[in-house]
């Protein structure tokens, strides 16, 4: 998965994670840290932050296709580009 969208994501939805899974986020796709060197600092398997990271990322996607918050920044990024200005509240 796109390590840029991800972080994105990240962005608009991390306050509707633990604290755990931010940290564990944060270190594996911020900080580049491996998930041998977070499962030491957090004395827990390395399968166990591999599994973590993987139910962060299905979290984030499943809330953007319940919400849709990053599409339509997207789509506001791009009519602000155009000039297309009138078109941004039928995106809101």
């Amino acid at each position: 998965m796109n390590r840029v969208y991800l972080n994105d994501l990240y962005d608009i939805y991390s306050e509707l994670l633990t604290d755990k899974e931010k940290e564990i986020f944060e270190d594996y796709y911020q900080n580049d840290l491996s998930l041998s060197e977070i499962s030491e600092n957090n004395s827990v398997t390395r399968n166990a932050i591999h599994k973590t990271i993987k139910n962060v990322e299905d979290k984030l996607n499943n809330y953007e296709n319940k919400l849709n918050i990053y599409k339509k920044k997207q789509d506001i990024i791009k009519l602000l580009d155009n000039k297309e200005f009138d078109k941004i509240y039928d995106i809101l």
